[in-house]
């Protein structure tokens, strides 16, 4: 019988004991944080048996203006193949910050149609703290796989979506950033970046469902989702470049939020592209 993840955060002990499972993958989603605690104390550590998933790289286009920009279906497909994904995989993903960029990955996998994934909720630190497997981090390399993308448009959001609703008013924009980025009372961590806010959108900083490394509570998450948004009205996630615009899709994952998407240009799109309105 294959594995299947129970929900979209797993926790250590459930990984550990199903370590062993033949349909299991493990990536490691770890990139460097633009700001706030950015030190990598973990870079040395990867977990047993984990493939990197190299998200600023094969799993960004990189010819794109802006930083993490979604790939194509085609080279999404083509690059998770390379990693050994096959349909049937159950895939568990991590960082070495607790949760922090491993969400965006478990969205991209959303977005390309693939539902068995799941984030380890406290990441890399606390699977070292409970004493489980690891190793010195290498190339582990498998079979190419047999995934197939499948495309779910309904995912994501780009800027004339976000423009248009600001009229229309739709949806609800809610922006990952921190408090101060969002009324740019301190800077943006970019240089030469404007500062402020999508007009009409809500302010939701990442860092308040995701604490000591860990996802709060299923109840506190439906709890924050239902004041910020009492009219259940469909989600977009920004942020700076998309991100932690994931950790609020995940966190509206589980508090039972379906209609959500993400920006994928998120406030670096927004700021520099010229002529759209902003609000401080």
């Amino acid at each position: 019988m294959h594995l299947k993840v129970p929900s979209a955060l797993v926790s250590v002990d459930w990984l550990y004991e199903n370590f062993s499972n033949p349909n299991l993958i493990i990536l490691d989603a770890t990139i460097p944080k633009i700001q706030g605690n950015s030190e990598n104390t973990f870079k040395d550590t990867q977990i047993k048996n984990a493939v990197f998933f190299d998200l600023k790289n094969a799993f960004s286009d990189v010819n794109a203006p802006f930083p993490n920009t979604v790939p194509n279906a085609s080279t999404f497909e083509k690059e998770a193949q390379g990693l050994g994904v096959n349909n049937d995989s159950c895939i568990v993903v991590y960082d070495n910050y607790g949760i922090y960029s491993s969400p965006r990955v478990w969205w991209l996998f959303q977005l390309m149609g693939f539902k068995n994934i799941a984030v380890l909720n406290g990441g890399l630190p606390e699977w070292i703290a409970k004493k489980y497997p690891t190793e010195k981090p290498r190339n582990n390399q498998l079979s190419t796989g047999n995934f197939k993308a499948n495309y779910q448009p309904q995912k994501i959001s780009f800027t004339g979506d976000v423009l248009k609703n600001i009229e229309t008013e739709m949806s609800l924009v809610v922006d990952a950033r921190s408090k101060g980025r969002f009324f740019a009372t301190e800077p943006e961590p970019r240089k030469d970046m404007k500062g402020g806010h999508i007009p009409k959108s809500k302010s939701l900083p990442h860092t308040e469902i995701v604490i000591d490394n860990f996802m709060i509570s299923d109840n506190n998450l439906r709890n924050i989702y239902n004041q910020l948004n009492p009219n259940q009205l469909p989600l977009i996630f920004s942020c700076g470049s998309g991100i932690t615009a994931s950790v609020l899709a995940l966190g509206a994952e589980i508090a039972g939020v379906k209609n959500y998407s993400v920006y994928d240009g998120s406030w670096t799109e927004w700021a520099s592209t010229p002529n759209l309105p902003i609000e401080k």
